[in-house]
């Protein structure tokens, strides 16, 4: 768990995070049966990663990973189709849609799981969903055929 606090010692974000990596891919193998999308929701934005976008985000958050810069290693060594968009990348993407429509309201617990890998040039819509006690907002993404990649969940204040 990692902590951040402030010079007095008050501790004001904590993160867990339980990081698990697909098996190695082989060409032609079976891909796991996807989930739909929720249909319902109050919020979304569209958003197209590019390659200029993976890789400043790779150098924001200091990610080497190749899967996100090197197409040949990416689908001939890994087997994607295509460069793989940062699953923190659409979590960030995620609280962002949030907090645009929160009205100020702190967020002050945020989880999210992918699902689905989500890849260069496809087009990826984040959704959300408020609670009608206004205390809890469903949050997901999906790629551009409708399929679920990735569930969150934001908890405010």
């Amino acid at each position: 768990m990692k902590k951040v606090s402030t010079s007095g010692g008050v501790t004001v974000i904590e993160e867990e995070q339980d990081i698990v990596y697909r098996e190695a891919a082989t060409h032609g193998a079976p891909t796991p049966t996807p989930e739909a999308a929720p249909a319902y929701y109050e919020w979304q934005r569209e958003v197209t990663p590019t390659e200029v976008l993976l890789f400043r985000y790779s150098a924001l958050t200091f990610n080497g990973h190749r899967i996100h810069y090197d197409k040949p290693y990416t689908t001939e060594v890994e087997a994607y189709p295509n460069l793989v968009v940062h699953g923190p990348m659409i979590a960030t993407l995620l609280m962002g849609l949030a907090s645009s429509h929160l009205s100020g309201k702190p967020i002050i617990e945020f989880t999210f799981k992918a699902v689905r890998p989500t890849f260069l040039g496809e087009t990826l819509t984040v959704c959300g969903q408020p609670s009608t006690n206004g205390k809890i907002v469903e949050l997901w993404a999906k790629d551009h055929e409708g399929w679920l990649t990735m569930s969150a969940r934001a908890v405010l204040a």
